[in-house]
C-alpha cells in the first residue's frame, strides 16, 4: 500500500475485547475476522467499535474477551447488499495490534485522522435546545481506485464552519470513532435495533 494512502486514514483505538472472532472474508488465502472492543470515553460512556483483523496478526482461535488491546489501522467502509438496498458497514481495518496489561489515559484511547473529500452536501441543523450539528460524508482514497465513505458529525462552531463546505472540496478531520444505537423501521409492524458508526469531529480544516 502506498505511503500516501496510509497517511490519509489513520486510527488508533484502545479498549477491552468484548466479543469472539467471527469470520468475515478471505483474500488470496488470508482470512479476516471481526471482533468488537469497548473503548471508554472521558465520560462514563463507552463506544463499542468493530475491528477487522487478519488471522496473520494473532491466533483468532483463542478467546481474548476481557483483554485490553491497542489497535492501529484505517477506518474502512464496505457496502453490503440487503434486499434492494446497500448498507454501509464500517470497521477499523487493523494493521497492528498489541495486548496491554492496563491503561488509564483515556485522552488517547480513540484517535482518528482523515484526509479526504466532501462527497455529499453537508446537512446543517439545530437541536430543539439550539445545539448546532452538521453531518458530513467524507470520501477517503484507497489504492487501486477504491475509496472509503465515512460519516462524520460536527458540533457548534465546527458545524457552522462545515455547513459552507462544497461537494468535491478537500477536508481534513481529527476526532474519534463513536457508536450510536438507533431503531430502523423495517415495516409497519417491525423494527430493528442497529448500531451506526461515525466520526465525532474535534477539528476541521477545509481546502487544499
Amino acid at each position: 500500500m502506498s505511503e500516501k494512502c496510509m497517511e490519509n486514514n489513520k486510527v488508533t483505538v484502545i479498549g477491552e475485547i468484548v466479543s469472539e472472532f467471527t469470520f468475515s472474508h478471505e483474500v488470496y488465502g488470508e482470512g479476516f475476522y471481526m471482533t468488537e472492543i469497548s473503548v471508554c470515553r472521558l465520560s462514563d460512556q463507552a463506544d463499542v467499535i468493530p475491528l477487522m483483523v487478519s488471522e496473520r496478526l494473532l491466533d483468532i482461535r483463542r478467546n481474548y474477551i476481557g483483554q485490553t488491546v491497542a489497535a492501529t489501522g484505517q477506518f474502512r467502509s464496505y457496502n453490503r447488499h440487503e434486499g434492494n438496498r446497500n448498507r454501509l458497514l464500517l470497521s477499523v481495518f487493523v494493521r497492528e495490534i498489541e495486548f496491554l496489561d492496563g491503561f488509564d489515559d483515556y485522552t488517547k484511547t480513540n484517535l482518528i485522522f482523515l484526509d479526504g473529500y466532501i462527497c455529499k452536501q453537508p446537512v446543517y441543523r439545530k437541536t430543539p435546545l439550539g445545539r448546532e450539528i452538521a453531518d458530513l460524508l467524507v470520501a477517503v482514497n484507497r489504492p487501486y481506485g477504491k475509496s472509503d465513505y465515512i460519516p462524520c458529525i460536527a458540533w457548534g462552531r465546527n458545524a457552522r464552519y462545515a455547513s459552507g463546505f462544497e461537494v468535491g472540496g478537500r477536508v481534513r478531520v481529527w476526532g474519534r470513532v463513536q457508536s450510536r444505537e438507533y431503531t430502523k423501521k423495517l415495516s409497519e409492524v417491525e423494527c430493528e435495533k442497529r448500531v451506526a458508526y461515525e466520526i465525532s469531529v474535534s477539528k476541521l480544516e477545509y481546502g487544499e
